[in-house]
């Protein structure tokens, strides 16, 4: 049969077949085992490319996405505007087509963006050098994390417990097998001894509450740790760069820097340090240099991945970077520039905090914490807030993250410039109206 997708009729199949040098595609695969190529995948018999395009706008209509929906919620993916700008030029044939730049000659756009965007990313967290960027903001924590060991030699990782809890899940995914210990410590009761590589803390943290960096940072130097922070990096638009305030490491979830959520995924992994810990930093960097007829070129270069050089020497075995996304965070950050950024972190702050103020005022309802926060916080609702979320969902509204049972009937809303007054308004006055329903 003719694929619909693919314009290859049978004469071009069998040239290509021949040019390979076998006479049919069951030869092509003899060396599968026949009960693999035989397996039955109970699939659903194929459709047209016009019967696929109308069933998926079918299931698309059932989802509560984001026209339809006030949405608050947040916890580590986030809703911000997205200039027209970034999805404009990521979507020119030049970027979106090329694969990775291995041969520099021939990849001189590709490279110049990717150090445009490890020039932005020191700027914005106040650190030595950036690398090109990694998979998601939680394999950037466990790289981190395993930098942080071979830096000092040691084997114990302490993780703070405001840090993400799927962040912990990959720290402790990464740490099996190479005899490094994940702890985690709370802040009230912190301790670091001789065996502790770092401190990984998370600013804001998962419950959107600010940390005192510097407090963390002479606690891990004292011990002769190093501190790792996570960051949000659209908080670095108002809060001090975490450099400046003493971080060894600086990781974050480059998702909001101009990548929608896309429900959960694709995701940008940013990962900077202080200079001195270069050649520990895992995946690549691209440097700047000059060629022969002495103009501006690029480079990849410090490549500790395992591609590159002997295996048992790599600093990591990610053997790629995000670099379309952080092409889109480079063309993101640089369309707000530095004043553009600090109003949306103002936006982000001053909305939440109205959000917050209104919600504690109502009866049955009350913050968590008493902490400064950013563009997150934690309520204690009148009842389960499973039950919340599906009274504001009939009315149109995706509610908070579920923090049961670690917060009892606790919920993490998050508000972001994208809520507009009366968004916040009618999220308060339906928590108000199902909180009445709630027996006294």
């Amino acid at each position: 049969m003719t694929s619909p997708y693919i314009a290859n009729n049978d004469q071009d199949r069998q040239a290509m077949l021949g040019e390979i040098g076998v006479t049919s595609v069951e030869e092509l695969f003899i060396d599968i085992p026949p009960s693999q190529r035989q397996a039955n995948f109970r699939l659903p018999p194929a459709l047209s490319e016009a019967e696929l395009v109308r069933e998926l706008n079918e299931l698309a209509a059932s989802n509560a996405h984001q026209g339809r929906y006030s949405c608050f919620l947040g916890a580590g993916s986030y809703r911000h505007f997205i200039p027209g700008v970034v999805t404009n030029l990521i979507g020119r044939s030049e970027f979106l087509t090329p694969y990775t730049p291995y041969q520099a000659e021939v990849s001189q756009g590709t490279l110049q963006a990717i150090y445009e965007y490890q020039s932005l990313v020191c700027q914005l967290t106040g650190m030595g050098v950036s690398n090109a960027g990694m998979y998601d903001g939680a394999t950037a924590l466990a790289e981190a994390a395993l930098m942080a060991c071979r830096i000092t030699g040691r084997k114990v990782v302490a993780i703070l417990s405001g840090v993400n809890p799927a962040y912990q899940e990959v720290v402790r995914t990464y740490s099996q097998g190479l005899g490094i210990t994940p702890a985690i410590v709370e802040a009230k009761a912190l301790s670091l001894g001789p065996d502790h590589a770092c401190l990984l803390v998370q600013n804001p943290d998962f419950f959107g509450c600010l940390e005192r960096l510097e407090d963390y940072a002479q606690l891990a130097h004292a011990a002769g740790a190093l501190l790792v922070v996570v960051v949000d990096p659209i908080s670095l638009g108002l809060l001090k760069p975490p450099g400046e305030a003493g971080a060894d490491i600086v990781v974050a979830e480059g998702q909001p820097l101009g990548i929608p959520p896309s429900f959960g995924g694709p995701s940008l992994g940013i990962f900077a340090c202080r200079e001195e810990y270069l050649r520990h930093m895992p995946g690549r960097i691209v440097g700047q240099t000059v060629d022969m007829d002495g103009e501006t070129g690029y480079v990849l270069t410090l490549q500790t991945r395992e591609q590159h050089i002997r295996r048992e020497r790599a600093t990591s075995n990610i053997c790629t970077n995000s670099a379309w996304l952080a092409l889109a965070a480079t063309i993101y950050l640089a369309a707000l520039g530095k004043q553009g950024l600090k109003e949306l972190s103002q936006l982000c702050y001053h909305k939440a905090h109205y959000a917050a103020a209104r919600i504690s005022r109502l009866k049955g309802y009350s913050l968590v914490f008493d902490r400064p926060f950013f563009k997150e916080f934690a309520i204690r609702c009148p009842v389960a807030p499973s039950y919340i979320n599906r009274r504001l969902l009939e009315r149109g509204i995706i509610g908070g993250l579920d923090l049961s049972p670690t917060v009892e009937n606790g919920m993490l809303l998050c508000v972001t410039e994208l809520h507009t007054r009366g968004d916040i308004d009618r999220l308060v006055g339906e928590l108000e109206a199902i909180g009445s329903e709630v027996p006294a």
